[in-house]
């Protein structure tokens, strides 16, 4: 099923995977570039395997939600994981969720649960802190950018390709940017983590994972060889057959 939520003014694209039951809900929160259309087949993938229902939307600016007009802010995650997430929680009617984030989805993970009550977080390549690694990587994508059809590719995707790719590539490449740390609200997590990297992610590091790793309880890491920054895509069998024991544990506990 897919659809709209209006969230304060804004329209929100959605779709549901996996069939009505009394199981936990699992949401996909995507990276800077993806929307609900760049998951592919992982949502009923997904779905299949762990026997939830699975939620995936667009942030604002990414796919057919809404455009942003304004620039990011350095803040802009933790707006999408403490006003905007809850938001779009409550009117999708979704009660302590799995959280299932990629990249900049991660993130916004990771601050959303150590403010709300979430079973559990599955986390693929997450940021903690800015990494030299990330900041080379973005500069090179502006450059693919500027100088290839990756917007028009871009395109197949977004409603506003161009408006997509700046919004994520100009807050990363920010100086003020550079700054950004969230490693002092980890310590407030208290759910099981489940953490996904690719030895050849382009875009961070396992120090990442450490990082989380020290400050919460009962993190598990899982380094996935042959695999970049997209576990779901580079590894999609390991990464459904991981979580959907996660899923199993968590939901037994819960």
């Amino acid at each position: 099923m897919t659809g709209f939520l209006t969230v304060d003014g804004v329209q929100l694209e959605y779709r549901w995977s996996g069939q009505d039951g009394n199981g936990p809900v699992i949401v996909l929160l995507h990276e800077g570039l993806g929307s609900v259309a760049m998951w592919k087949e992982f949502p009923d993938r997904l779905a299949e395997a762990t026997g939830a229902r699975v939620f995936v939307y667009s942030r604002q600016g990414y796919g057919q939600s809404d455009p942003i007009a304004a620039p990011r802010e350095p803040d802009y995650m933790h707006h999408e994981a403490e006003v905007v997430l809850p938001a779009v929680l409550a009117a999708a009617g979704i009660e302590r969720p799995i959280l299932f984030g990629h990249s900049d989805g991660g993130s916004i993970a990771l601050i959303h649960a150590a403010r709300r009550p979430v079973i559990g977080l599955v986390l693929e390549a997450p940021h903690v802190f800015v990494e030299a690694l990330t900041v080379d990587s973005i500069a090179q994508a502006k450059a693919v950018f500027e100088a290839t059809d990756l917007g028009v590719k871009l395109g197949r995707y977004h409603r506003d390709a161009a408006g997509a790719f700046w919004g994520w590539n100009d807050i990363w490449l920010d100086p003020r940017f550079l700054a950004w740390n969230i490693k002092d609200r980890l310590t407030a997590i208290a759910c099981p983590i489940l953490l996904l990297q690719g030895v050849d992610d382009e875009y961070g590091t396992r120090a990442q994972l450490d990082a989380i790793a020290a400050q919460t309880s009962g993190a598990e890491i899982v380094l996935l060889d042959r695999c970049g920054h997209s576990p779901h895509r580079d590894q999609q069998g390991e990464v459904l057959n991981r979580t959907a024991a996660f899923v199993q544990t968590v939901t037994a506990a819960a």
